[in-house]
C-alpha cells in the first residue's frame, strides 16, 4: 500500500478551507501553515491574472508532496525524517536536531522550523489555555517514533503528515473531508481499482516538478476551465 492524494484543480475554488482545517487539526502555531493555496501567476491569493476583459484565476494547493524519492530524507543526518510502510514521509520529533538540511533540500518549500516554543507563541497570540487546539494527544508509529505531538519542541522541523493521527486509523486526512467542493481524493496508489488510481489514469494527472525525479505521491488533475 502507498497512500496518496489527487487534487482536482477544476473543482478547487481557492477557499483555503484545507489550510484552515489542517492548521486547526494539527495544532499549528501562528505563522505556520502546512497547507497553502496559491493563485498561479499572481503574487497575491485570489488575484486574477491577465488583461482587462480577459482575467483568469486558477488555484494550486500545495503541501508536502510525500515523495517516493524524498530529498529531505536523504539529507537528514540522524534519520529523523523517514518514510513509513505506507509511503508517508514523517518526522520523528524526538530525533530531529534542527539542522534544517531537510528544509534546504525540499524543492517544494513545505517544511517549517520552530524557532520558538510553540506553547509560548500561542500564548503570545492570545490562544486560550483551556481551549483544546488540534488533536490533543501524542501519536507514535508502530516503531514508537513520535510523529505527532500537539506542541512540537522548539528547534524542530514540521510539515504535513497526511494527518497521521487519523490515517493510521483508516480515516481520511482532515483536508479531504473538509473540502466543500470535494476537490481532494485520498487512497491507495498501489490499488489499480482505487479512485485515486482511476483518476490518475483517466484525467492526465501531473505532479509538481516531476523533472526532479522526486516521484511525489500527490497528483493534480489539470484545470480545464479557469475562473473568469
Amino acid at each position: 500500500m502507498r497512500l496518496g492524494m489527487v487534487i482536482d484543480l477544476d473543482k478547487c475554488i481557492g477557499c483555503r478551507t484545507c489550510a484552515v482545517v489542517c492548521k486547526s487539526h494539527n495544532a499549528q502555531p501562528p505563522g505556520t501553515w502546512w497547507n497553502r493555496v496559491f493563485t498561479p501567476g499572481s503574487d497575491y491569493h485570489q488575484n486574477a491574472v491577465g488583461e482587462e476583459g480577459n482575467l483568469l484565476m486558477t488555484f494550486l494547493p500545495v503541501s508536502c508532496q510525500m515523495c517516493d524519492n524524498a530529498p529531505c530524507e536523504k539529507v537528514c543526518p540522524v534519520g529523523a525524517t523517514f518514510t513509513d510502510d505506507k509511503g508517508v514521509v514523517l518526522i520523528d520529533f524526538e530525533r530531529c536536531i534542527g539542522c534544517r538540511y531537510c528544509i534546504a533540500a525540499c524543492p517544494y518549500n513545505v517544511r517549517q522550523f520552530n524557532w520558538e516554543d510553540p506553547k509560548k507563541v500561542k500564548e503570545r497570540a492570545g490562544y486560550k489555555e483551556d481551549y483544546q487546539y488540534g488533536y490533543p494527544a501524542d501519536v507514535r508509529d508502530e516503531d514508537g517514533r513520535l510523529v505527532y505531538t500537539p506542541n512540537r519542541p522548539v528547534g524542530t522541523v514540521e510539515k504535513c503528515t497526511f494527518c497521521f493521527q487519523y490515517t493510521s486509523q483508516g480515516k481520511n486526512p482532515a483536508c479531504v473531508d473538509a473540502c466543500p467542493s470535494k476537490a481532494r481524493i485520498f487512497g491507495d496508489l498501489d490499488d489499480p481499482n482505487s479512485e485515486v488510481s482511476r483518476l490518475i489514469r483517466e484525467r492526465q494527472a501531473f505532479r509538481l516538478k516531476e523533472e526532479l525525479g522526486t516521484n511525489p505521491k500527490v497528483y493534480y488533475l489539470p484545470a480545464s476551465k479557469p475562473n473568469r
